[in-house]
């Protein structure tokens, strides 16, 4: 497959309407155990997949299968050529039917099997424009390869209701993201956002200035920890949107921890002479994963100093 969008519907989409519609995009992650996990029957849910360009014919044909399957009515989206994480989004949103959207990734995985019925209550109770329920690792497999991310996201990602509501629009992630139809059609994800990093973020700034942000605990484990390497590689993708948001919300951004310790390091003379051996203190597997962890938030708020 090298063009096009193909779509599958299964046999009991057609005569529903959904009240929620959960919103699953992957590129090359494997979302079946996720699909399974939501399969409810009568709880007024759809389930909307997309393959962001994926080219893999045999995860295709899970997926397919695994939508086939469901008791709930589930449509599947297979495009052939990647979009991007906010432009697949976006469109996972215009082929949604129900009043509120609920963005997963792909490896999330619900800590509680009441999981979805939790967010239909928050919607019959509150009908929020926009809710973020929660990030955990609760069941995420402990690994040396995974335990320098496990680190930094145990300590900024991995936080209750109760402290994500002191700065409501920094703690929004499209891992477990709850929006009203109507908000995202006036404010859907900024596609001149590229490669990994910031475009929820940049979103909850833009929206957060117009509309209330409501935070539950109702989390999802992040299964898809990634080795020290990959995060490091991610992270110098994701400067180029951190200057963005800079850019457009720096108003808000310039109170957040990583924005002052940008602004510290471009204080520092030869910066690019050093910043090297950040990325290899934080590559460096028999360092203890604090310490790696440390050296890897510094390495990116010298990436992000120039930025600043």
């Amino acid at each position: 497959m090298t063009g096009g969008v193909t779509l599958f519907d299964n046999g009991v989409r057609a005569r529903s309407a959904p009240k929620l519609s959960v919103l699953i995009p992957f590129y090359r992650d494997d979302p079946v155990r996720l699909i399974a996990t939501l399969n409810r029957k009568g709880a007024g849910v759809e389930v909307v997949v997309l393959d962001d360009g994926s080219h893999d014919d045999a995860l295709a044909a899970r997926v397919t299968a695994a939508v086939a399957g469901l008791q709930i009515p589930a449509r599947f989206i297979r495009l052939g050529l990647n979009e991007g994480r906010s432009a697949g989004r976006n469109r996972l949103a215009r082929e949604a039917r129900g009043r509120h959207l609920l963005f997963l990734d792909a490896d999330m995985l619900p800590d509680q099997f009441d999981f979805l019925h939790r967010w239909l209550e928050l919607i019959e109770r509150e009908d929020p424009p926009m809710a973020f329920g929660g990030f955990s690792l609760q069941q995420a497999p402990k690994t040396p390869e995974t335990a320098v991310h496990r680190a930094m996201a145990l300590r900024s990602d991995c936080l209750p209701a109760a402290t994500r509501r002191l700065t409501p629009e920094k703690h929004v992630f499209t891992s477990n993201l709850l929006v009203r139809r109507d908000l995202f059609a006036d404010e859907p994800f900024d596609a001149r956002f590229t490669g990994w990093g910031w475009e929820d973020v940049e979103w909850a700034m833009r929206v957060s200035r117009r509309h209330p942000i409501t935070h539950i605990d109702n989390t999802a484990t992040h299964l898809g920890l990634d080795p020290a390497p990959t995060m490091a590689a991610k992270f110098e993708q994701s400067a180029a949107n951190f200057a963005r948001v800079v850019a457009a919300h720096g108003d808000i951004v310039r109170a957040y921890p990583s924005y002052r310790a940008a602004k510290a390091l471009k204080r520092a003379p030869l910066r690019r002479i050093w910043r090297p051996w950040l990325k290899i203190a934080a590559l460096f597997a028999p360092a203890p994963a604090t310490w790696r962890a440390l050296a890897l938030r510094l390495y990116r708020a010298a990436l992000y100093a120039e930025a600043v």
